[in-house]
């Protein structure tokens, strides 16, 4: 028996000791590995600093991108932009989710179909509340033409027969067969002012200055943007609701006494314009895009018991010029030389070249995503085709008060604001611009709220760590 308690005390001394370190510092354990893949359809950008700013002759001499060296983290970035196709299931995934959603507040039978039950759950016993905090089930299908009703005119016990609302009503159809009212695809998500949360308050007297003897945070402290009353910090969670669906009538409010009718009719929808960028999409439509693609990868991730992924978002300024000169310093195009022809007189991006000869460059308004040669990190289109939807807010003298790191000016706009503070950094150059505005420095800016048919976007994600199965560091694999 007593060798028995020694044993016994052996083991938990060994025990104890293995748990403890043995004294040493060796950080907590069973901590859940990470891998940062490379997404899908992405390049990566190594980091590296950069003269940032205009590396030709300004020609309007609007002074608004001097020189500056800057350093940049390295990131994934989408090789083209964002395509119809690609943006067409976001619509698709916004309509179905409504639609699931709709269904199952209609119908306490159909709600265990399409809410997702776990495997404890019995059908038979559980309740329609519960049932309602459970997320929605993607497997069942949904008959979209299905009208039937039953004697009384009701709807009959099926997907379809409760989506009515979602359909254009009575005289507003144009046609006969039944069309979904885009007016309805709302996108509500959800996101962290971190850049109000960052901001401190400083104790003032009554004029306003800080009290002397130095600036002491007060005793709100963090909370400057905090209105008065609030508690805690969710004030700084921001709830956005979007319609999501592009202004296809851009492509004629945009261009007057233009025939562009073909295009408004058929560019989003038709097979043909699968693989065409994206346009018609403001900047909160972008926005709203990376958030979802966001959720789209990490509820994948989260079926298969892995850590969440670092968010999708659009690239701020510097980053997109980074991106867009492919390694190339002081060089003012993306394939790194100074002309906008090749050496056998192709034109390398589809703008608006010499006087207005448009389809001299193979294209006459926007062109297949990644027509044109990549440049050296394997991005296409970052000049010509489209303009893009950058993070950056925009202001003059911007390049001047930005930090050299990651620089980024970032105002998160309300809807009372003034126009002038709703500017965003648009980058690239479009079909319609003339070759000045192809530069990589070249700065446009458009209102957050404001959708066109020569701007679409591409999304970016922050590289955190190693590759997946290499120990080496990202910017040595790809260097």
């Amino acid at each position: 028996m007593k060798k028995l308690f020694v044993y016994l005390f052996v083991l938990l001394a060994f025990t104890a000791c293995k748990n403890s370190g043995k004294g040493e510092l060796i950080g907590v354990q069973k901590r859940s590995s990470f891998y940062q893949s490379a997404p899908y359809g992405m390049a990566f950008v190594p980091l590296g600093s950069f003269t940032m700013g205009a590396s030709d002759q300004d020609i309007p001499y609007a002074q608004v991108h001097e020189p500056k060296v800057v350093s940049v983290q390295s990131f994934f970035i989408d090789e083209t932009e964002i395509t119809n196709n690609e943006y067409r299931q976001f619509v698709y995934w916004v309509r179905d989710s409504i639609a699931r959603t709709t269904i199952a507040e209609k119908s306490p039978e159909l709600a265990k179909e399409y809410r997702r039950l776990y495997k404890n759950d019995d059908p038979e016993t559980i309740t329609d509340d519960e049932v309602k905090s459970r997320p929605l089930n993607w497997d069942p299908k949904i008959d979209w033409e299905a009208t039937e009703v039953d004697a009384n005119g009701d709807p009959v016990p099926g997907a379809a027969g409760f989506l009515d609302d979602m359909f254009i009503q009575g005289d507003e159809r144009f046609y006969r067969q039944r069309q979904i009212d885009s007016r309805k695809l709302n996108y509500a998500y959800f996101w962290i002012d971190l850049l109000a949360a960052s901001k401190k308050e400083y104790a003032k007297d009554s004029r306003g200055y800080a009290v002397a003897g130095g600036n002491l945070p007060s005793e709100r402290g963090g909370f400057a943007n905090r209105p008065q009353g609030f508690t805690d910090r969710s004030v700084y969670i921001k709830t956005e609701v979007i319609n999501i669906y592009p202004d296809t009538l851009s492509w004629i409010h945009d261009f007057t006494y233009s025939y562009n009718d073909p295009m408004a009719k058929n560019y989003f929808w038709h097979p043909t314009y699968d693989n065409y960028p994206v346009v018609g999409v403001n900047w909160k439509q972008a926005k709203a895009f990376s958030y979802w693609r966001t959720e789209l990868m990490n509820a994948h991730l989260s079926q298969k018991g892995q850590v969440a992924v670092n968010e999708f978002r659009l690239p701020t300024e510097v980053e997109w010029e980074w991106a867009a000169r492919g390694g190339w310093d002081m060089n003012p195009y993306p394939w790194g030389g100074p002309y906008l022809t090749n050496d056998r007189g192709c034109f390398l991006a589809n703008f608006k070249p010499q006087r207005g000869n448009y389809v001299a460059d193979g294209g006459i308004q926007t062109v297949i995503v990644a027509h044109y040669p990549a440049n050296d990190w394997g991005l296409y289109d970052m000049s010509g085709n489209v303009s893009e939807w950058t993070l950056s807010a925009y202001d003059e003298s911007s390049y001047n008060f930005s930090w050299d790191m990651n620089p980024n000016y970032e105002y998160n706009a309300e809807e009372t604001d003034p126009p002038q503070m709703k500017k965003k950094v648009i980058r690239g150059g479009s079909w319609k611009d003339i070759g000045y505005f192809l530069q990589v420095t070249a700065r446009q800016y458009e209102y957050q709220d404001t959708a066109k048919s020569y701007i679409g976007f591409r999304c970016m994600q922050t590289y955190l760590g190693r590759m997946a199965g290499d120990s080496r560091n990202a910017s040595e694999v790809y260097r």
